[in-house]
């Protein structure tokens, strides 16, 4: 069975900028209007889905710099 990838997102969130953030959730398919309220929020005060989310969606940090 192959191992689920997971990203550092608690790591990559604590040293990201808001536009790295918001870039982020971009990704993740995240409505415009709630990455502006989302993407100054620290990271465990994200819901528990979006984190689920962004940890296995296979980004790499080369993609969000």
């Amino acid at each position: 069975m192959p191992k689920i990838e997971t990203f550092d997102a608690a790591n990559f969130w604590k040293n990201a900028y808001a536009h790295q953030r918001g870039k982020l959730l971009k990704k993740v398919d995240v409505p415009e209007d709630q990455i502006i309220v989302l993407a100054s929020k620290k990271y465990v005060e994200l819901p528990a889905a979006l984190k689920y989310e962004i940890e296995t969606s296979g980004i790499t940090k080369k993609e969000l710099q």
